[in-house]
């Protein structure tokens, strides 16, 4: 296999840059561009000692296809041979690794030993002297057991050496700025909060560092370990990467990944090996205890256990840390495989059931996404909600965690703040409703095995309201075809499912429905073109999942979906399906198929842009309304003339953006005045568009101005 090209640097006004390709809620594949190539993530950093290299950087490079290393600038500068002889020729060169270099700054060290000898400013110096990429300034090592005012200082202090780093670091030389704070929420947030507001003279902090979190994942405590993040992350602004200092077992990279974490480095891959063990997605193997691998990797493919234990023990190290190695690397790729699926969540939901201390914690943010309570844990967690598409393409595993999906919360939260009952009904009327129907113990798809039945109980009286029974609740009818309510993944006993009175109420109430009366019944089997009043209930149908889904998808209130959908009518599939979706003759938007989602046309993005002309700006606070209308994205004028012919919206260049933009779902974008210039799918939230500088914004699906 040929080894991988030298990295490119970045242009020069790239330097430091951080961009999102592709997320899922919280979690991201990002690209943070240096001047030895981009750094993508999630990833992890091996630590290499420059003094024992169990694998050469260039193998990691060439091999295993790791494109950063750390290691420790303050080892290299106690150590006189090695700190000249890298002054002299440069880090790259003597560790022979042509990809990213971080270096740790002697704060570790610190926390094993006692103290370092080295100045805050010198230590950064050196960095930059050495031409490391990213370096770290000297921040003060917050342990969990120290008192509440030690960490205070350590907190503050590390601020306090913060500006002068920044300005010893210039121009060039990209630096971590530390998060301390203990076990104190309030301190995480503090500490996030100072040492992402100070501004350097040239440039500010690159990524942020969770530090102190080794003593936790020695003694595994990993609620406190995710407690810790979810605190740090809630004033840490989207375009700085988060690193995990010191966090490399395999096993915590879903969950940590899915609550924000971008960057891990460890020396797991290595140390395990001297210990004689394996590391492996869902745990820590000891080589003594086995027979038979348990898990394959290229480097134990031609081997046994037995001749493994056999090995001499320095042969036997470089064996068992390549297979670490390898083991760490396929599970960061499975995690980005699932986050561009949007199955992170179940990644990590599968993985807390290995161990029973993941199992806790992962309890414990179940719980959080639940409550959604106060304070920096709460606000990290509704952002992790609010940012998540609740809508996606493919199964969904039924699981006895699903309810707790930051996707289906957020979806059943549209549902239950956006949806509303019917105004008017397929015969003319205009009264409440009198009646709600619900189907029960039927599997989708719904308008095949249920639509008879609603037809007919909608003929015997057309003001009712017909409602599915799904394992995930009880849903609308107009919303049979959204994922993942429809696209469930279980055992055909799971929609045999029977909710008690109480169930039902709670459902009902989260609808507004309660007050109405219901009764339940199974569907017919059989659709009959011939029934009576067919078409027209057919329509009414049809009408009512466009207007529900612009409610939960783009916030546009029933009363502006009915106008927007004036005069419908659709072209169907031969399942019946509604593929495009006219008003008065115009094509408006086309459902998707896939996942039950809609998608704009340029008309029906030009009706919507009138219907709604406010034009957002980041200056402007946001308006609590029940309805704002289809979110929009306002550009300068330079990329007008780009998006208008159907370019997409890049970050850098929007001066506003509807707070209530969510990622996946269709946007309007608009010039200062309000005219229409696009539209597409937003693929960031309005505040990543107001830090972000570099990356695809909007994907665009159709530009308004011509092409001359």
């Amino acid at each position: 296999m040929a080894a991988p090209p030298a990295p490119h640097p970045c242009q020069e006004y790239d330097l430091g840059k951080f961009e999102i390709l592709a997320r899922d809620g919280a979690s991201r594949i990002g690209r943070l561009h240096t001047k030895h190539g981009p750094l993508n993530t999630p990833m992890l950093l091996p630590v290499i000692n420059p003094n024992i290299r169990t694998i050469e950087p260039k193998e990691m490079w060439e091999k295993f296809g790791i494109g950063g290393i750390i290691t420790n600038s303050y080892i290299i500068w106690k150590h006189d041979k090695l700190k000249n002889l890298i002054l002299e020729k440069g880090v790259h060169e003597v560790l022979d690794f042509p990809g990213v270099i971080v270096t740790d700054s002697g704060t570790f060290q610190s926390y094993v030993y006692g103290d370092v000898e080295v100045g805050v400013s010198e230590i950064v110096q050196f960095q930059k002297d050495i031409g490391v990429d990213i370096g770290t300034m000297l921040d003060i090592f917050g342990r969990p057991d120290m008192s509440r005012s030690q960490l205070e200082y350590a907190v503050e202090e590390t601020a306090n050496r913060a500006t002068e780093s920044l300005k010893v670091a210039g121009n060039n030389l990209l630096l971590n700025g530390p998060i301390q704070g203990g076990l104190h929420e309030d301190l995480r947030a503090l500490s996030g909060s100072l040492m992402s507001s100070i501004e350097g003279e040239h440039r500010n902090f690159a990524i942020h560092p969770i530090g102190g979190i080794v003593p936790l994942m020695e003694n595994q405590r990993y609620k406190e370990l995710f407690q810790i993040l979810l605190s740090s992350k809630s004033e840490i602004p989207a375009n700085r990467p988060i690193h995990f200092f010191g966090c490399g077992h395999p096993l915590l990279f879903p969950l940590s990944i899915a609550l924000g974490v971008d960057i891990f480095d460890s020396a797991a891959y290595v140390l395990f090996a001297r210990d004689d063990r394996l590391l492996s997605p869902t745990g820590t193997i000891k080589l003594q205890d086995i027979n038979e691998w348990p898990i394959s990797s290229n480097a134990l493919f031609s081997t046994t256990p037995e001749e493994v234990k056999n090995m001499d023990k320095n042969e036997r190290t470089s064996l068992l840390s390549r297979h670490n190695l390898e083991i760490t690397q396929a599970e960061l790729s499975r995690c980005r495989a699932a986050i561009r699926d949007g199955k992170i969540w179940q990644l990590a939901e599968q993985r807390s059931h290995c161990s029973p201390q993941l199992r806790t914690a992962f309890l414990w943010v179940l719980d959080q996404l639940n409550e959604a309570g106060e304070g920096p844990v709460g606000e990290s967690i509704l952002d992790i909600i609010s940012s998540t598409n609740p809508v996606r393409k493919g199964g969904e595993s039924l699981s006895h965690d699903i309810e707790l999906r930051p996707h289906i919360l957020h979806l059943q939260a549209l549902l239950a703040t956006r949806w509303k009952s019917p105004g008017s009904w397929w015969d003319g009327s205009t009264s409440d409703p009198k009646r709600l129907v619900i189907i029960e113990k039927k599997a989708p798809p719904w308008r095949i095995s249920s639509l008879q039945s609603i037809i007919s109980y909608l003929i015997e009286e057309p003001n009712t309201i017909p409602l599915i029974v799904t394992p995930l609740g009880i849903i609308p009818f107009s919303l049979e075809d959204l994922s993942p309510w429809c696209h469930l993944d279980g055992s055909n006993e799971m929609w045999n499912i029977s909710y008690d009175e109480d169930e039902i109420f709670e459902f009902l109430v989260d609808l507004g429905l309660e007050e109405i009366p219901y009764i339940m019944v199974p569907p017919e089997s059989d659709y009959d073109d011939d029934t009576p009043n067919n078409e027209q209930i057919m329509d009414w149908l049809d009408r009512c999942a466009i207007v529900d889904k612009l409610a939960l998808l783009c916030s546009i209130s029933p009363s502006n979906g009915c106008k927007f959908t004036e005069g419908m009518s659709s072209r169907r599939s031969n399942t019946n399906r509604m593929v495009n979706v006219y008003a008065d003759g115009k094509h408006i938007l086309s459902p998707r198929l896939s996942d039950g989602g809609i998608s704009l046309t340029l008309e029906g993005a030009k009706i919507l842009a009138k219907m709604f002309p406010e034009v957002p700006n980041f200056e402007k606070e946001a308006k609590d309304l029940e309805y704002s209308g289809i979110p929009k994205i306002c550009i300068i004028d330079d990329a007008i003339p780009f998006v208008g012919i159907g370019r997409n919206v890049m970050h850098g260049y929007i001066s506003g953006a509807d707070e209530h933009i969510i990622p996946g779902q269709p946007c309007l974008v608009v010039d200062s005045l309000g005219n229409l210039v696009a539209h597409g799918t937003a693929l960031t939230t309005s505040t990543e568009m107001r830090v972000l500088k570099k990356g695809i914004a909007v994907k665009i699906r159709g530009g308004a101005l011509k092409i001359s």
